[in-house]
């Protein structure tokens, strides 16, 4: 079976930076692209800085099928992702035609000027294709294999949703839960063994307390169902041996 496709995540902000704002977003696109079947293998979250910006888009992109941002592409001074990105493509950038329709169509729908700072969010990177926004229009951008999308959660979430269609995914992956009320220091060998024979699997192990007591989830994960039930009964099986 073909490797799924890979991605990183890139989270650009000072205000997530400095705990004035939390960010949603990567646990939504995590849990978009499982289902679509493209690993998310790494994510960083870097400030408002343009040459920050520029070196870590070129540095994920070359690693990575896909390179997904959010933030930085609003209508202040501060929002430099579009110009960020464009550069680190070595592409010019100015506002677009078909962009700034979009916005002109809306703020005359809405009743409110497109003034200079709105226009702002009409600049494309030359080249780029849009991406939809049907929340308050502003349109994302995908450049090569780069995905810029708003940092706002609604909009955020309503331009993956325009854009996952449109990439090629793998198998979805799948996922076991075993949870036991027993320390994760006295399940660990036996996971270990069980991780040990499936080789094509995952294998983790999250600790909780309740009520005073300590307890572990086992997280069996991967593409194959029948090959998860299979180690899921082997592994309840060893639980029950071991506590007996």
């Amino acid at each position: 079976m073909a490797a799924n496709p890979t991605a990183a995540m890139l989270v650009i902000g000072d205000e997530i930076l400095s705990g004035r704002t939390r960010d949603s977003n990567m646990h939504h696109l995590a849990g978009r692209l499982t289902e679509h079947g493209i690993d998310l293998v790494e994510a960083r979250v870097i400030g408002d800085r343009r040459q920050t910006i520029i070196d870590t888009v070129n540095a994920l992109r070359t690693q990575y099928d896909h390179v997904f941002t959010s933030g930085g592409i609003g209508p202040t001074h501060d929002d430099i992702t579009a110009e960020a990105v464009a550069a680190a493509f070595g592409l010019p950038i100015d506002v677009r035609a078909d962009a700034r329709a979009l916005l002109e169509a809306h703020y005359k729908r809405t009743g409110t000027e497109l003034n200079a700072a709105r226009l702002r969010m009409a600049r494309i990177p030359e080249g780029a294709r849009l991406i939809d926004n049907p929340v308050s229009t502003a349109p994302g951008f995908s450049l090569g294999n780069v995905h810029v999308m708003a940092g706002v959660p609604s909009v955020f979430e309503a331009m993956v949703e325009g854009l996952l269609p449109g990439l090629v995914g793998g198998a979805p992956v799948l996922s076991r839960t075993l949870r036991v009320m027993r320390g994760e220091g006295e399940v660990a060998d036996i996971l270990g063994a069980l991780a040990g024979e499936y080789a094509d699997l995952s294998f983790g192990s999250y600790p909780f307390q309740r009520d005073g007591r300590y307890g572990t989830n086992l997280v069996i994960r991967g593409s194959d169902a029948a090959r998860l039930d299979e180690a899921l009964s082997r592994l309840e099986s060893a639980v029950a041996e071991d506590a007996a």
